[in-house]
């Protein structure tokens, strides 16, 4: 496996590229996620309205698989707090983006959304 990652380019001077296992475990934690049907979305829409839920989810699953990935990947591990604090800090915008910006109306939803008129 190191000899094909060293061919790809993955590997220079015998060190694996920074931040390359930080991208595959967190798209494949993102794939996996849709392909085993868990959400966060679900566990919070009970909580929340429906819409922020999925807002929310995105926010919070992304800022999970950020944590995970960085804690697996050595050369990610010493900025794993700073990448999951910079990944909270824009969730505390929505309550002020929900009061005063208006949400568009061409916003076209698609997935786990049955409970929303078409």
């Amino acid at each position: 496996m190191e000899q094909l990652l060293e061919n790809v380019g993955f590997i220079q001077n015998g060190v694996i590229l920074p931040g390359f296992i930080f991208g595959v475990v967190h798209v494949g934690l993102v794939i996996l996620g849709f392909y085993t049907g868990w959400s966060i979305n679900r566990l919070l829409k009970n909580v929340t309205k429906g819409y922020i839920a999925g807002i929310i989810g995105a926010g919070m699953a992304h800022v999970l698989a950020d944590l995970i990935a960085a804690i697996v990947d050595p050369t990610m591990r010493a900025r794993t707090l700073g990448i999951v604090l910079g990944g909270l800090l824009p969730l505390i915008f929505i309550p002020f983006l929900e009061k005063y910006v208006t949400k568009s109306t061409s916003h076209i939803m698609v997935g786990d959304h049955e409970d929303i008129e078409k």
